[in-house]
């Protein structure tokens, strides 16, 4: 039996609302739902359901528009899609606000969205017809409830997530632990039930000093922010700890790969952003969903971070009005998706959704380079749309490649001649070089996403010489081109192939394409905008399954995967590439030790050396539009 309340909707009365119906799973723990049912009772209707672990009935930071920023309540919205014509299903995730059982992050989310569409089909208000949509986790728990094929699913809108692998992206990168997890963990650990009905683990944990924390590792079980919180702290160890590709990461509610053609054949939206931690994963979903399915799939990536869309800038960079989305649609987020949602489950005509071009992709850059009245850079940009995703294989692209010069610290075009060449530096894990932007979220206070001048700077982490650039530390290797003759447009995905070796029998390598700005009145010391990076941990240089460290001097070929871009480079301009061992707190440290991941206790120094030579030919590969590099 469940319970539910109903009540009156204060915006219209005509709506119904069945208010935390306790909704039972398969193991008995139930899960609480909010229920929105149009005016009328002329029922059934199709179903828009949402999952979340961040409250129902809270305040979204991505339900906001261009004309008014202050984030809507999950309620408000609910409202306004039941008012629309739909039934509305917003439910709590396992053992977050009104929902019973043990939160475990990810882990449960497949049954548990299966068993709850299982009983909205059994409703009489349902029409058999369900559509999903949430940001970031709320994008997490429908993929993985959709690789059980659930009962009555029909479309999805996936925004900022929705893991193909976490392991390769979300929770690891590289091999390398991504340390959002601990900041996500801390915030929400806080924000659980379990510390709202306990003082003294609520002051336990508002007593934590985080950055301190991040200065003072490693941490083990026991030590650690999360102390306080067993729970929280017994599920990041266990992710931290696993660092082989295996069966633990293979589970549901981490990974889709090898499942799409499982999933039902339905309509997908999927929506992201270039300064987003999940754009690999969006990709990825793409290409499964369009190999597996016969239904229309899209993909559309704005310059945006973490679901931030309705915004023309990320970090200190601008690209133009045409870059917010309510813009370029000519509609706001929500619109948007009633629009997606009334085409794809009610058959409604949409002239939104090109079938026949279903990529739509922001091409950051072209703008004038001028400080904004904001303080920002205008670095602009504009909307393309592909038949599908762009890379060196379509019709429109060439493959390109740039060639590391060792002596000079260049990118050329041509592969080096000379018979040994190389470029090394000292990689100390006590001292990282810091995190500046880039494809984040969850950080604060620690990090923050977006585009960012690669210079030190107080406002970020770990920054010891605010002023000082990065490519000017002693342990990162830059290597750039002369200044472009012409505009040179990269879309697509991003490889670095290094031969790389070290003294250690472990160590890290860092990749980080950046755009370089010339000198100018606006910028008189140039502006170094990051556009894309990537980490290797190089005992996974071979396999994710059977890591193998190294032997110390041995010469290695690795290649490092870079998230995928699309920016214009302008003639003036410079492409560069910088190389270092360490972005942190983004990654978690490498002791370079070849203790295992999340345990270990020794950190030494490691002397690491980048090769570009005849016989080591270093590059970065990538796409380019017809007509090359200049």
């Amino acid at each position: 039996m469940h319970t539910e309340n109903q009540i009156a909707d204060p915006v219209s009365e005509a709506l119904t609302v069945l208010a935390d119906v306790m909704v039972p799973m398969r193991d008995g723990v139930r899960l609480a739902t909010d229920i929105y049912l149009p005016s009328g009772g002329q029922g059934p209707w199709p179903v828009i359901l949402e999952r979340t672990p961040y409250g129902k009935e809270n305040t979204s930071r991505s339900e906001r528009t261009a004309d008014d920023q202050e984030p809507r309540r999950r309620t408000e919205v609910a409202r306004a899609i039941a008012r629309h014509g739909y039934a509305v299903v917003m439910q709590d995730v396992r053992g977050r606000y009104g929902s019973e059982g043990v939160f475990s992050k990810y882990l449960n989310e497949a049954e548990d969205g299966f068993d709850t569409m299982a009983w909205i089909v059994a409703q009489p208000w349902c029409d058999g017809k369900i559509g999903t949509m949430g940001v970031s986790y709320g994008a997490h728990t429908q993929i993985s409830a959709a690789c059980l094929n659930p009962p009555g699913l029909a479309a999805m809108f996936l925004d900022s997530g929705g893991f193909a692998s976490a392991y390769h992206g979300g929770i690891r990168r590289g091999g390398a632990f991504e340390l959002k997890q601990v900041t996500w963990a801390y915030k929400h650990a806080l924000l659980s039930p379990e510390t709202k009905a306990d003082p003294v683990r609520k002051a336990a944990l508002e007593a934590v000093d985080l950055p301190a924390w991040f200065r003072d590792m490693p941490w083990s079980p026991g030590h650690s922010p999360l102390k306080a919180a067993p729970e929280y702290e017994a599920y990041l160890f266990e992710q931290w700890q696993n660092g082989t590709y295996g069966p633990y990461w293979q589970r549901l509610g981490l990974s889709a790969e090898g499942r799409y053609g499982a999933m039902p054949d339905v309509p997908v939206m999927i929506l992201n952003s270039w300064y987003d931690p999940y754009v690999a994963t969006s990709v990825a979903n793409y290409q499964g969903f369009r190999d597996a399915h016969k239904a229309p799939v899209f993909l559309t990536m704005g310059p945006w971070t973490h679901g931030q869309r309705s915004v023309s800038f990320s970090g200190d960079v601008d690209f133009g009005p045409e870059a917010v989305f309510d813009r370029h649609f000519d509609m706001d987020y929500l619109a948007y998706r009633l629009a997606w949602f009334d085409h794809y489950l009610k058959g409604m005509p949409s002239p939104l959704f090109d079938e026949k071009k279903p990529v739509s992709l922001f091409v950051m850059g072209g703008g004038s380079g001028a400080r904004l009245p904001s303080g920002r850079l205008h670095h602009g940009g504009r909307w393309r749309q592909f038949a599908d995703w762009p890379d060196e294989a379509a019709p429109a692209f060439d493959a390109a490649a740039l060639f590391l010069d060792a002596d000079k610290g260049a990118l050329v075009r041509h592969s080096p001649q000379v018979r040994s060449a190389w470029r090394d530096y000292v990689h100390d894990p006590r001292n990282p070089v810091p995190t500046i932007g880039g494809a984040v979220t969850s950080g604060e206070p620690l990090m923050v996403g977006g585009a960012f001048n690669q210079v030190e700077d107080k406002r970020f982490f770990g920054c010891s010489k605010p002023g000082r650039a990065l490519g000017d530390r002693s342990d990162v290797l830059s290597f750039e081109t002369a200044p472009l003759d012409a505009d040179v447009t990269i879309i697509g995905n991003i490889v670095a192939d290094l031969w790389v070796s070290s003294d250690c029998i472990d160590t890290d390598f860092c990749a980080k394409l950046v755009d370089v700005y010339p000198h100018s009145r606006d910028n008189p010391e140039g502006f170094a905008m990051n556009i894309s990076d990537a980490i290797l941990r190089l005992r996974y240089r071979d396999s994710w399954s059977n890591p193998e460290l190294m032997e110390p001097g041995r010469i290695y070929r690795i290649a490092l995967e870079l998230p995928a871009t699309a920016n214009v480079f302008r003639k003036g301009h410079k492409i560069r590439l910088d190389i270092a061992s360490s972005n942190f707190p983004n990654y978690d440290l490498n002791p370079n030790t070849g203790e295992a991941e999340g345990v270990w206790q020794t950190a030494v120094r490691a002397r690491n050396r980048v090769y570009a030579d005849a016989a080591h030919p270093s590059r970065l590969r990538f796409s380019v539009l017809k007509g090359g590099v200049s």
